[in-house]
Order: C-alpha cells, then sequence, then structure tokens
C-alpha cells in the first residue's frame, strides 16, 4: 500500500509532455539541451542544484567510478554526475513516470549509454552485490519507513572501500513537519529520523560514517526564499510543474522544523565488526543542538564488510 502511495504522490499525467512544453517557453533549444538546461525542474530535491555539486565534491569523484543513483527521480544528479565527472551512472526510482521521463530526458540531452535508469525498490535494489563504487541518493529516504533495510541494501551493492553519499531530511526538535510538503501531502508517506538515529542506523547496517556535513543554514535558507517567492507568477520552468496545485504550501511548509545534512559514508572493513565513530572523525563535527526550524544534514559513509556499507 505504502509504495502505490509514494508512486502516486510524485506520479503527474502527461508529465513528458508539461516537461517539453515548459523548455520550450523558456526558450531551450530541444535539440541542443545540456543538464544546465533542465536543472530548475529535473532537480527538485532539497536545495536543486547547488545541492547537487555539493554532495558531489564531498564525494571527490574522479571519473572513473560507477555510481548507482537510489530515488533517481528525473534523472538531475545522474545527469550532472555523467557530465560533469565522467561517471557511469545508472538510477533507480519507485515510480515508473519518473523513470520514462528521465529516459528521454537523457537522450535529448546526449548521454544515452552513460546514464540508464530502471524502476525498482530501494529496499530490493534490482542490482548485484558489490557492484557500484559509488550509492548516492538525494532526499529520499524520508518516504521510506523501514531504514534499516534501506541502509542494509545500500551497503549490500557496494564494492569493498566503496563510499555512500546521501544528503538527509532529518527530522526537526521543533515537532512533526507541517503538510504538505515536496515528498507528502500527509503523514501517511513520510518517515522522518532525528539525525542520532540516522546515524545509529548507517552504523548498524555496516557503514562508517566518514563525513557529516550540517546543512540545515542552508536548506533553511533556500526553503524560506522559495515560501517568500510563493506568490509570485511562477517561472515557466520549475519544480512547480512535479508538486501540483499546492506547491506555495509545500515551499512554505518545508522551512519548518526540519533538519537536513549531506553524509559521506564507507563500508567497514570486516563484515562482521562496526567501526566505532568518534566525534573527531566527522567533518568539523556535528553540533549537540541543532535548531528547531530547517536543519539539513551531510553525511559520507563507507561500508564495513565486504558487502558494501
Amino acid at each position: 500500500m505504502a509504495r502505490s502511495l509514494v508512486e502516486a504522490h510524485y506520479t503527474r499525467e502527461n508529465l513528458e509532455e508539461v516537461i517539453l512544453a515548459a523548455l520550450k517557453a523558456a526558450g531551450k533549444d530541444l535539440d541542443h539541451l545540456t543538464p544546465d538546461d533542465l536543472a530548475p525542474v529535473d532537480e527538485f530535491h532539497g536545495g536543486q542544484r547547488p545541492a547537487t555539486v555539493r554532495l558531489a565534491e564531498l564525494v571527490g569523484f574522479t571519473g572513473a567510478e560507477r555510481v548507482l543513483d537510489v530515488g533517481s527521480g528525473l534523472g538531475g544528479p545522474s545527469r550532472y554526475l555523467a557530465w560533469r565527472y565522467g561517471c557511469r551512472v545508472s538510477g533507480v526510482d519507485l515510480t515508473a513516470e519518473f523513470c520514462r521521463v528521465a529516459e528521454m530526458l537523457t537522450r535529448l540531452t546526449g548521454l544515452v549509454g552513460r546514464v540508464d535508469y530502471r524502476q525498482g525498490s530501494a529496499l530490493d535494489l534490482p542490482v548485484e552485490d558489490s557492484s557500484f563504487d559509488v550509492v548516492w541518493s538525494q532526499n529520499a529516504a524520508m518516504n521510506i519507513a523501514d531504514r534499516d533495510r534501506l541502509y542494509k541494501e545500500m551497503r549490500r551493492v557496494l564494492k569493498p572501500g566503496g563510499r555512500l553519499a546521501l544528503q538527509e531530511v532529518a527530522a526537526g526538535p521543533g515537532g512533526p513537519p507541517h503538510f504538505p510538503v515536496q515528498w507528502a501531502r500527509d503523514p501517511a508517506i513520510s518517515f522522518l529520523l532525528a539525525p542520532e538515529v540516522t546515524r545509529s542506523k548507517l552504523e548498524a547496517a555496516g557503514l562508517r560514517v566518514v563525513t557529516w556535513q550540517d546543512t540545515t543554514q542552508e536548506a533553511l535558507a533556500s526553503a524560506e526564499r522559495r515560501a517568500r517567492n510563493a506568490g509570485d507568477a511562477p517561472p515557466a520552468l520549475g519544480t512547480h510543474l512535479l508538486l501540483g496545485d499546492d506547491w506555495q504550501a509545500m515551499f512554505r511548509n518545508s522551512a519548518l522544523n526540519l533538519q537536513e545534512a549531506d553524509i559521506a559514508v564507507q563500508r567497514c572493513p570486516a563484515a562482521g565488526r562496526l567501526t566505532r565513530v568518534t566525534r573527531a572523525a566527522l567533518h568539523r563535527g556535528v553540533p549537540r543542538r541543532l535548531r528547531a526550524r530547517a536543519a539539513a544534514p551531510g553525511i559520507a559513509a563507507s561500508p564495513a564488510g565486504r558487502a558494501r556499507g
């Protein structure tokens, strides 16, 4: 039931036609599109393109990596990684329409052969064990209740020594979110965890947190900027195309009671043993007290055992 609710939330009728019409209205040449042309609409996660750039810099790509994008949406981040760094990227998303549109946009940007997409569940990834150098995911976990299984699946598909890069939305200390928000119109498909719970579950899955980059202030500024501009006439190209009629309320509510972070994680050295992560191992540490309003954490981790983490 939860799967159908999540897919229904993100599915919009005739999305391909809507996006193509918006691109034309914005003056884009459909025969010569670049990922930059698409960034206003195909990177609708919190922070959009700047957040993707920030997380990519945290990973430190060389271009030789094989990357799995979990919750790839319309494919903006995966196309950016292939375009900017030369990585080979595969995306997995629950929403069939997103996968179809992602493939279409990849053709229009000339990235076929470097990026591919398939429909699937993040809890049962349709890929082999130990097959990716980097697992990447931006603002997808808040729709997933079984976070233990999610992180174990991510670890499974990572090569030994592989890295997990996450942009995570977390629960703020000010109480539950005000709905609707971008990822949910009601609590039925919203599953936020406190930052310390997220860290604990990553470690329990056999992952070692290398970097936890608190991006709360950036996320708060982005959400408040969108809220301030919510009454303006919407541009020809933008995330409102995906959010529907209540996009203004979603932007306003996203500025309340949330936290966010970029996280880098690595697989631990032995499958059965977890590495205790100390405060000193974190990127400039994590504040003891997080703001009651919007906060955004950034996490980098690596797998512990031969399975991934």
